[in-house]
């Protein structure tokens, strides 16, 4: 069960002007589930993504990038589930493409203004004749409140669609936020999470979107680990339909720049604990914040190796404060003249250790009553610097093993 996580209720979404979402049963892997998502977009909407650094990356990544490339004006995302398209080579990338050019043929657009992605079992045909015969019924299905149906259709081994929604005033106008994302195993990412998508109806310069999806990803699914492997699909995007009735936003170091900018990180950042929270046989929500470095860089290397270290992340499944291998996980981070004796450790309000070594006062019936808990916060400090920087991430349970063993079955 996912860790205080529930569906979201699509009356708290909030419409994006500009937007209409379908979605259908096109059969790509299973009968009966919702797996083929269009997100159709007005004319004049401002995209910017960020994609996996894996370099086998998935085939719909290497043309995602290519259309944005290409600069024509994105005006639909294709999305497929049960399939990652992903080790398929150049018959991927035909296939991807061949939805392309179907979907823009039912839209009377090019096909490079068209972005497809997929998620799911890798190194497998994607059967684009069953993507392409189910357009028809996506197309027939967007409207602009389905955001909670879109959710629901990107899932793979998701437990609960995960969907978040907000609003700003900018200059006296009300603005929406929306967003989806998926992902539940697979979850290292070195850019985003392995599907999300963030929607506003802001007036935002065009020139501002690219850095801007950066920044959220860096602040949201760049700080989010499951398992430590980084997905070949990872992909985030951004939308700005311009459709608001307010003055463009042409830079973050305005009133209403910072407005936007943080309800954005807001709604991004949901998205992302959303996806640890429903990590794969996940029971914990674990918050690892390190403090003290001379650089946020170095507070991640910490943090990171405390979220990978199976034995800290059994150790919290089992409640057990066996929490030497926090400090073992921080001595092997990588940062190299680190000096022991500065460490200092906390466990929710719980100190446990001062100046590198076990805290004369702590008791370890104290730690155990926080490990019960079912979220939880490390807090390391380096004693280094003023650099601070936060990772989120879960325990590692029997039933990880098991879902990942079957996953394909």
């Amino acid at each position: 069960m996912p860790v205080h996580l529930s569906p979201p209720n699509p009356a708290d979404l909030h419409a994006v002007a500009g937007v209409r979402i379908g979605v259908a049963e096109a059969g790509v892997r299973k009968a009966n589930r919702k797996d083929l998502t269009v997100v159709l977009l007005d004319d004049g909407a401002a995209v910017a993504g960020v994609f996996t650094q894996n370099r086998f990356c998935a085939a719909p990544v290497q043309i995602c990038r290519k259309h944005l490339q290409a600069g024509h004006g994105i005006r639909a995302i294709l999305v497929n589930t049960g399939n990652a398209n992903a080790g398929t080579g150049d018959d991927g990338l035909a296939r991807a493409q061949a939805t392309c050019v179907a979907l823009a043929q039912h839209l009377d657009i090019a096909p490079e203004q068209i972005l497809p992605f997929s998620t799911g079992v890798i190194m497998e045909p994607l059967p684009s004749d069953r993507i392409i015969a189910g357009l028809p019924a996506a197309l027939a299905d967007a409207k602009a409140d389905h955001w909670a149906r879109a959710a629901e259709g990107i899932m793979t081994t998701d437990t609960v669609p995960k969907a978040f929604s907000t609003q700003v005033t900018l200059s006296g106008v009300p603005v929406a936020i929306t967003g989806i994302s998926k992902g539940a195993g697979m979850i290292r990412p070195n850019m985003a999470t392995m599907l999300g998508y963030l929607a506003t109806d802001a007036k935002i310069a065009p020139a501002l979107m690219q850095q801007l999806a950066r920044d959220l990803a860096d602040a949201s699914f760049n700080r989010v680990t499951i398992d430590g492997d980084t997905s070949t699909n990872d992909s985030f995007v951004v939308i700005a339909t311009q459709k608001a009735a307010h003055p463009v936003v042409e830079s973050w170091d305005t009133a209403d720049g910072r407005a936007l900018k943080a309800g954005l990180l807001e709604v991004a950042q949901k998205l992302a604990q959303a996806i640890v929270r429903d990590g794969e046989g996940a029971t914990k929500f674990i918050t690892i914040r390190v403090e003290g470095g001379r650089s946020a860089e170095e507070c991640r290397l910490a943090a990171y190796a405390i979220a990978h270290s199976p034995l800290v992340k059994t150790a919290f499944f089992a409640s057990d404060p066996n929490l030497g291998r926090i400090l073992a996980a921080v001595g092997y981070a990588g940062i190299h003249d680190l000096d022991q004796t500065l460490i200092e450790l906390h466990l929710d309000d719980v100190h446990v250790v001062t100046r590198g070594g076990r805290r004369p006062e702590y008791r370890e019936e104290d730690g155990q009553r926080v490990m019960k808990q079912s979220e939880i916060t490390i807090r390391v400090g380096l004693g280094r610097g003023d650099a601070v920087d936060t990772v989120w991430t879960c325990d590692l349970s029997h039933d990880y093993v098991s879902i990942n063993a079957d996953y394909r079955s």
